[in-house]
């Protein structure tokens, strides 16, 4: 772990750099819509206590935001790993293999936040969450992350906490 000088010197660094570093592509997607691609995350994999479960409910989530494809690999373990792909990026699911369960302030991920189309998707989508007994955190509304920030925040059938966000001006419609 760096001492707090050298820590604070690396996110001072972290921040000079320039967003016009970043690779970002524009593309019209199977769906029609314009899509901006970056050199940024590939895919996450998330470990499930059960895929019978949450395969079922990631998708009927996902889907709705562009998450429509959905194809299997083997992973180093020989686990099978479901992933969903979307705009730019996927989602896997493997059921885990340990009896652990997670938490959110141990390391690793907080929580995953999967982008709106707009204001009223959120909605939407926290109507549905609601009718099928899915834990909220929030119902959907604005934060003041940035300017026009809409979300609502969630938990996926092992806890994990989930959001779906739209902020004015990021989404490539």
């Amino acid at each position: 772990m760096a001492d707090g000088h050298a820590g604070k010197a690396r996110m001072a660094s972290l921040r000079r750099r320039r967003v016009g570093a970043w690779r970002l592509e524009a593309r019209r997607g199977e769906s029609g819509r314009l899509s901006v691609r970056s050199a940024g995350v590939h895919h996450v994999d998330l470990v499930v206590s059960s895929i019978t479960r949450s395969l079922p409910f990631y998708t009927d989530l996902l889907g709705p935001i562009g998450y429509t494809r959905v194809g299997e690999v083997e992973g180093e373990r020989g686990e099978t790993i479901w992933y969903l792909s979307g705009p730019g990026t996927s989602i896997g699911l493997r059921e885990s293999q340990s009896d652990q369960s997670h938490d959110r302030y141990a390391v690793g991920l907080h929580h995953l936040a999967f982008e709106a189309e707009s204001r009223a998707q959120v909605d939407e989508i926290g109507d549905r969450l609601r009718t099928q007994g899915v834990e909220l955190e929030s119902e959907p509304q604005e934060y003041t992350y940035q300017p026009g920030y809409y979300a609502v925040f969630f938990f996926d059938p092992d806890g994990i906490k989930l959001e779906i966000v739209y902020v004015p001006g990021l989404v490539a419609a």
